[in-house]
């Protein structure tokens, strides 16, 4: 058995999680080229001791990205989830606890966050405070003060981050801010983004549940679960399935909706090419707005002031099947992407880009879009998203999503919950202060007094 299960005092390094997987591989009389190095190979000396937190959820497909490094530590707070993850990794040591995991586990070298968004900054800082390198599942946060914390602690920690909106590595967020450049629609002053999330489509059954009250009944928890630990810091409330596995997202404790999901991965292409900072206002309408549920579906609308020469732009957020009005210029026989997209408004043409996080740009009409001579190609591209990661932590080379940027992207997109959750009143922001300056109750929604036991 792995001697970090039956030994709570055991602590790995480097070296010693070498000698143990080249002792297993050698039993097998087979010993890879990746173990001994060589041309083409990383040798294991260069390598990451990786801790993933949420290893049996979205951990699992991160894990996936990221096989070339030694997963070395693995956390979740329901082994039975984790079973799998757990089989493919038989060498890695095991926590449910990551608080835990972080004091013992020594050789540690990167942590991959990916847990439900309320345990993202606990986490995420934790590991910061601990010097390793981070990468973490958007939303960086699930409220927007752990967001404006966390960007600073990862300043001061000068490691490498990441947020995980993959969309940032996409060819197509490249071709957005060279064409932008070019004058291909001239200045964009109004921007309109969508999905339809949490509906298929515009339609029923949802990805997860919004728009509905707490239930009543209090089920036995789980044996393989710990409930308290997925709880975190959030406020007591007794189990229920109808929070997990995924379906916690459209829980103002837990989430923040499609929002929160996929406002980051399509709002993120908007305020990269635009260069946007924090937002002047925003204001939203939506379908009734329960106590501890996020809406069904919801439009939200941002001010955002001029930045230099760059004039002020109006961005208005669509989701739960709700679509911007249909620009002239789209042909009669082609529809807009029911799914994910943004419409960039410009003072000499519109640019659709169709799909989830800025996947496929094209001017519209196709007309124009045929015409148009494309620019150079002048930006770096992405050797892919967890790959930059990786490298980053390794020889201190950029991100596109780094804290530095996911941070502030986060608050503006929660900003944008809050408002929704407040009733849909304009909000004026002060986010030098991190102070809603026109309704002094709804800053109670920035953040929460978290439980015992749980700190930033």
């Amino acid at each position: 058995m792995n001697p970090s299960i039956t030994d709570p005092t055991h602590q790995f390094t480097r070296r010693s999680f070498l000698t143990t997987s080249a002792t297993v591989v050698a039993a097998a009389s087979i010993v890879p080229r990746h173990v001994l190095g060589g041309p083409g190979a990383t040798p294991p000396s260069e390598k990451l001791n990786l801790a993933v937190i949420g290893a049996g959820g979205r951990g699992a497909d991160d894990i996936a990205e990221l096989k070339s490094e030694n997963v070395a530590v693995l956390c979740d707070v329901d082994w039975d989830r984790a079973a799998d993850t757990f089989k493919r990794f038989p060498n890695a040591a095991r926590h449910r606890d990551f608080r835990v995991m972080l004091e013992k586990e020594k050789g540690i070298d990167a942590v991959v966050v990916a847990t439900p968004d309320h345990i993202h900054a606990v986490a995420a800082m934790a590991a910061l405070k601990h010097g390793k390198h981070v990468y973490c599942e958007k939303p960086l946060t699930r409220t927007i003060r752990e967001a404006r914390e966390l960007t600073q602690a990862a300043r001061a920690a000068k490691v490498a981050t990441q947020m995980g909106n993959q969309g940032m590595a996409f060819e197509g967020n490249r071709l957005i801010k060279e064409w932008l450049a070019d004058g291909a629609i001239g200045t964009v002053r109004e921007v309109h983004v969508w999905s339809d999330r949490p509906t298929h489509r515009g339609k029923l059954p949802l990805w997860w549940p919004q728009g509905l009250e707490r239930p009543k009944a209090t089920p036995p928890v789980p044996a393989t679960l710990d409930w308290d630990l997925w709880l975190g810091p959030a406020p007591w409330r007794p189990y229920h399935p109808a929070y997990v596995p995924f379906k916690w997202r459209g829980w103002w404790d837990f989430g923040s909706g499609g929002l929160g999901d996929m406002g980051i991965h399509n709002l993120a292409p908007v305020f990269d090419a635009l260069q946007l900072g924090p937002p002047l206002s925003v204001q939203a309408s939506s379908t009734p707005v329960y106590p501890e549920t996020v809406p069904n579906a919801c439009v939200v609308h941002y001010q955002f002031p001029a930045r230099g020469e760059r004039p002020p732009v109006k961005l208005h957020w669509y989701d739960g099947g709700i679509l911007p009005p249909r620009p002239e210029e789209l042909e009669d026989d082609r529809p807009l992407d029911p799914e994910d997209g943004i419409l960039f408004v410009g003072d000499k043409g519109k640019m659709l880009v169709e799909g989830w996080g800025g996947e496929r740009p094209r001017l519209i009409p196709e007309t124009r879009n045929k015409e148009y001579r494309r620019p150079p190609k002048t930006l770096p591209r992405s050797l892919g998203h967890h790959a930059e990661w990786v490298r980053a932590c390794k020889t201190g080379s950029p991100t596109a999503s780094n804290f530095a940027f996911a941070g502030p992207l986060t608050e503006a997109v929660l900003l944008g919950s809050v408002c929704v959750h407040n009733g849909g009143d304009q909000l004026s922001w002060d986010s030098a202060h991190l102070k809603i300056t026109n309704d002094p109750e709804a800053n109670g929604l920035l953040h929460y007094r978290y439980r015992a036991g749980w700190t930033l």
